[in-house]
């Protein structure tokens, strides 16, 4: 066990009156912390590092002490909607001027570009593509910033895998500019093939991070749903992860399949080859979810 984190426990509660309702807020919190720290070990975090940063995420303990005590009625006793407002994250206000930032503009180059595209507003092709890039850089940014953020119920997404979700947003938002520009005749219809890679490649992208990923939820969130049947792929990650290889490949092949389509018959076949790719991906994960349980 991780003694690292009791001890600096210990030292964040220095200082603190321990009446009952502390006490009971020290417990509860260790039994969170406990649960953080090996979950972030699991990740391949050094013990002590982990602890460091399981006590740091933790915040203030006054706030936390002060919000149990003024928070009425008793979560024990009405459940999980009271459970919700005793731990209640508020949202940090430079991420929210973030998030209005990043959205204004997604909505002015998402607008730029089509007005561009359908030859409202006459601009060169060049800025048409950086228009829809400005709106899939702000999309991207407001999907990482977001996952990046401790909410009431689920502990921080880790930089770099924040940083994933960027990036799988942003080409696939940029693919679906590229879609709009040859729909609108404003780039030629080999540019399909951009289009294709970029939002194949966030496909691929958003199916390993999802694979991938540990669980978020924090303790007293996972205990208020100990009733509830568990995921399949948290009950088996190596399905998570077999179901992420496939996907790449199925992916893969469909972009192969949709390249030779547009350089042979036409570029218009190339979204039944898009549709039949994600047909295949649909049938692959119904078959992940729903196969009859591994014996043990």
């Amino acid at each position: 066990m991780n003694t690292d984190i009791h001890r600096l426990l210990d030292e964040a509660f220095q200082g603190i009156e321990m009446t009952p309702d502390a006490q009971d807020l020290k417990e509860e919190v260790r039994a969170n912390l406990v649960a953080r720290t090996d979950e972030l070990e699991a990740a391949g975090i050094a013990p002590t590092e982990a602890a460091r940063r399981a006590i740091a995420e933790l915040g203030d303990v006054r706030a936390l002490l002060d919000a149990t005590t003024d928070a009425a009625p008793r979560p024990h006793a009405d459940g999980y909607a009271a459970l919700q407002q005793r731990h209640r994250v508020r949202p940090k206000p430079g991420f929210v001027v973030r998030a209005v930032v990043w959205s204004i503009a997604a909505v002015i180059g998402i607008t730029l570009g089509i007005l561009g595209a359908a030859g409202v507003w006459p601009i060169p092709l060049g800025a048409q593509i950086g228009a829809f890039g400005f709106a899939a850089t702000a999309l991207g940014l407001l999907v990482g910033d977001s996952l990046s953020q401790e909410t009431t119920t689920n502990h921080p997404m880790p930089q770099n895998r924040a940083a994933g979700y960027f990036l799988a947003t942003l080409l696939g938002a940029y693919g679906l500019g590229f879609v709009a520009l040859v729909a609108f005749g404003s780039m030629p219809v080999w540019g399909v093939v951009f289009a294709a890679l970029g939002v194949i490649a966030s496909i691929i992208l958003f199916a390993f991070l999802g694979a991938s990923q540990t669980n978020r939820h924090k303790a007293w969130t996972r205990q208020a749903h100990t009733s509830e049947p568990p995921n399949r792929f948290e009950r088996e990650p190596e399905t998570a992860a077999r179901f992420g290889i496939y996907s790449a490949v199925i992916w893969l092949v469909t972009f192969a399949v949709i390249a030779v389509l547009v350089f042979t018959v036409g570029w218009w076949w190339a979204p039944v080859a898009f549709v039949g790719g994600f047909a295949v991906m649909m049938l692959v994960l119904a078959r992940m979810l729903f196969s009859p349980e591994k014996k043990s």
